[in-house]
């Protein structure tokens, strides 16, 4: 009977997200045009892109998400975002946090029909797995993205874990933070590693939470500071991570009715 339930669900969380998509589109479309002239980052359009996996999580009753850590106060400064990577759902979590990032994501996703046509108007980035020029080409278009005063996420494990465990981290997003002379803005997650594990449709119980922690400043930084700094960032977040869990964090206290 559970297995029938927890189909049930599945089902229904992606009938969710796709209606979303489907519907999500066309506004997305006329926001792009209308905005063009006054946003040229895309700010808008993509942070209300990212309403479908708030949509999305809200409507599956085996999903809790939760945000926590620090306030971002300035959402219009832009930071080199980068956490930890446990599952699929962990996208879906981070969008959960107010304010908007362009998302590095594998181009085989972006060609997907529709979902692919949104994260493009979204102006998330497409690279190429194991391609040099590609990877090259994506940090580029990041820079100019950090230039229109808007934050882009990358998760530097650059795959999910089989294990549960932290992979080593790659370069990539903290030379891109150096280059850029932006700060590091370091998240954690936790709890997601069931909601939708790798390789199955299903999904699973979790109570989810992204902790926002402390920037790190890049000023003054150069190339030699790439592995220093992204092995202090890889150790906070596992630090983090072993002390973060959605029981420990406090749920804000209600008001009254």
């Amino acid at each position: 009977m559970e297995g029938l339930i927890t189909t049930l669900v599945s089902i229904w969380t992606w009938t969710v997200l796709v209606a979303c998509v489907v519907i999500w589109l066309p506004i997305m479309t006329l926001m792009r045009v209308a905005l063009a002239p006054f946003d040229r980052g895309r700010y808008w359009t993509g942070l209300f892109f990212r309403k479908v996996a708030v949509v999305t999580a809200t409507l599956n009753p085996y999903w809790r998400f939760r945000t926590a850590g620090n306030k971002v106060l300035d959402p219009r400064r832009p930071y080199v975002v980068v956490s930890n990577h446990e599952s699929f759902a962990d996208i879906l979590l981070i969008s959960h946090l107010p304010w908007e990032m362009k998302w590095l994501s594998k181009v085989e996703l972006m060609r997907i029909p529709v979902i692919g046509w949104d994260m493009y108007l979204a102006g998330d980035i497409p690279v190429e797995r194991g391609t040099g020029r590609s990877a090259v080409k994506a940090m580029q278009h990041c820079q100019e993205v950090l230039k229109t005063r808007v934050s882009v996420i990358i998760f530097p494990e650059g795959t999910r874990s089989a294990s549960g465990e932290m992979l080593p981290f790659k370069d990539g997003a903290f030379r891109l933070a150096i280059d850029a002379g932006v700060p590091i803005l370091p998240l954690v997650v936790s709890g997601t590693s069931t909601a939708l594990r790798k390789h199955d449709w299903r999904v699973g119980k979790v109570n989810a939470v992204v902790k926002v922690l402390d920037p790190i400043e890049t000023t003054g930084l150069t190339h030699k500071d790439i592995k220093p700094l992204r092995d202090r960032v890889r150790a906070l977040i596992q630090a983090e991570r072993s002390k973060v869990s959605p029981e420990a964090i406090p749920v804000p206290a209600q008001p009254e009715p």
